[in-house]
């Protein structure tokens, strides 16, 4: 028996066996494992281009590492060329860092069943992170609350196709805002079992998340194990500021995995080309992977690429756009070189609503994060409005499309099953395959088939209303909410955190900014 489930088997007693027996379990599809070639759209040459051009950027521009002194301290130590806040690196002294960073790793759930591989051929889908606002069709377009945060935590725990409970899902603003952070992680360490991620919007808020991962997980197996994943922002272009890399060596020095991302909008903070977009984010992803190292050599970390371009007319982010693609494939071949885990795409669109320019970039997006080769999929469903919005109906209608990914890196079978030449002797010439024996053997799992969307005959569809999907979206959220079930925690474990939570509300006064 491991510690924690020793742990959990000494604490919750007769209870806690009880609430197992009676819990409910929803199915969830293990993380996808790719049979399908990742696309390659560099070359060789290009390849080699953009990694020197990358190394030019980070030995003669530099990069900023603001109010964070002891970032400045360590990059002494390793060789770089300290000026200010600017640190010059030396050519190779990234990369030669990044070198201890490990190409994969496993993030634990508290349900070992849940537990996700992150790295090499694997994709892990995540929802959406980080909007201030919710829409559903009842209410409209309004300011997130912590019932809206608990609501998405439920979805994502009862979604079959996602992995990860995620993060900051949507933003509670009826919570302070240097408090929210223990309420997003109590809902999801109690409402959900998959794996989810800490917060990074203060050092402490980080600290805290390794502390509340510890009462749920046990001190040592948290010590030897990562069980949190967390978003590291880098301020585009080339600057990293203190209050998230303090989060990062939060992160680092537990032994927890850190998404560093540059976040692009192309043509506002990147250059207007593919190939000079390439080149920064390669340049800010060489400089945080490896400043991860400096913390902690072989701490996990995960190489991120949040892309878009801008509209010129009105300076909006577009989504779903050739140029992204280009760029998320390009990133997706330097990562792998690099050698580590790759974080991009999503379920991303600019629409206001869940609608056909929705359906269209969202689209765009997440075929072009699976062929890209990614492994940690965040915004994999509910974003809308440009990552402003999370969505109800969104959320649940991208959810069911995440289903397709899985069958698509399936691959074509190539055993005799796939092969199928029974079915074809038996039908021969002329006949039909619907009753032969190879169907009645496969049908069940055959096709992906949607849980959502109508296909049934026109009729059949008026009398029953004629709803389109956004309405078939709005009632599958309010069955999933209704169905819900919490699963099992001990009851003691429950007690900790949220004595925890209490006890550090209390410690500090309310502050909404």
């Amino acid at each position: 028996m491991n510690e924690v489930a020793g742990r959990r088997a000494r604490s919750g007693g007769g209870a806690s066996r009880r609430a197992e027996r009676t819990a409910v379990s929803f199915e969830t599809a293990r993380f996808i494992q790719r049979n399908i070639p990742n696309f390659e759209i560099l070359n060789e040459e290009a390849l080699q281009i953009i990694e020197w051009n990358a190394e030019t950027v980070l030995e003669e521009i530099g990069i900023n590492f603001v109010e964070n002194e002891g970032a400045l301290e360590r990059w002494r130590a390793a060789g770089a060329d300290v000026r200010g806040e600017r640190v010059h690196i030396p050519r190779g002294l990234a990369r030669k860092l990044c070198s201890t960073a490990p190409s994969s790793f496993t993030q634990h759930a508290r349900n070992p069943e849940r537990n996700v591989d992150v790295g090499g051929r694997n994709l892990v889908l995540a929802p959406v992170y980080g909007p201030p606002f919710v829409r559903d069709m009842e209410g409209g377009r309004r300011y997130a609350t912590l019932e809206d945060f608990q609501n998405f935590v439920k979805l994502g725990y009862m979604s079959k196709w996602l992995h990860h409970s995620g993060g900051t899902v949507c933003e509670p603003t009826d919570i302070p805002v240097n408090k929210r952070h223990l309420d997003m992680l109590l809902a999801h360490m109690t409402l959900s079992d998959k794996p989810y991620m800490g917060s990074v919007t203060e050092p402490s808020r980080a600290a805290d998340s390794v502390a509340m991962s510890k009462i749920l997980f046990g001190d040592a197996f948290v010590d030897q194990n990562t069980v949190m994943t967390s978003l590291i922002n880098i301020n585009s272009p080339m600057t990293f500021d203190g209050i998230m890399m303090g989060a990062l060596e939060v992160y680092a020095q537990a032994n927890q995995a850190s998404i560093v991302s540059p976040f692009i909008v192309g043509g506002a903070m990147a250059p207007v080309t593919v190939a000079g977009t390439l080149t920064q984010v390669l340049a800010e992803i060489l400089a945080g992977v490896s400043y991860s190292q400096l913390v902690r050599p072989g701490s996990p970390v995960i190489a991120g690429a949040f892309v878009t371009s801008i509209d010129m007319n009105s300076g909006a982010p577009t989504f779903g756009t050739p140029e992204a693609s280009h760029i998320t494939y390009g990133t997706g071949q330097l990562v792998r070189r690099l050698g580590v885990p790759y974080r991009s795409g999503g379920s991303f669109c600019g629409s206001k609503l869940p609608d056909a320019q929705a359906a269209y970039e969202t689209a765009n997006s997440l075929n072009m994060a699976l062929l890209a080769g990614v492994n940690f999929m965040l915004h994999a469903c509910g974003w809308l409005e440009g990552g402003l919005v999370s969505s109800y109906e969104k959320f649940v209608m991208d959810a069911d499309q995440l289903g397709t990914l899985h069958h698509l890196a399936q691959g074509v079978m190539m055993d005799t099953n796939g092969q199928a030449m029974d079915a074809i002797r038996e039908v021969g010439p002329g006949g039909h395959y619907l009753g032969c024996e190879h169907t009645q053997a496969n049908f069940k799992s055959a096709f992906w088939r949607s849980e959502l969307l109508d296909y049934k005959p026109f009729e059949t569809w008026a009398e029953e209303g004629a709803r389109d999907t956004q309405t078939l979206a709005a009632e599958r959220v309010k069955k999933q909410l209704a169905d819900y079930q919490a699963p099992d925690l001990d009851p003691g474990t429950r007690e900790a955190l949220e004595a925890f939570v209490a006890n550090r509300k209390a410690e500090m006064p309310d502050a909404f900014l």
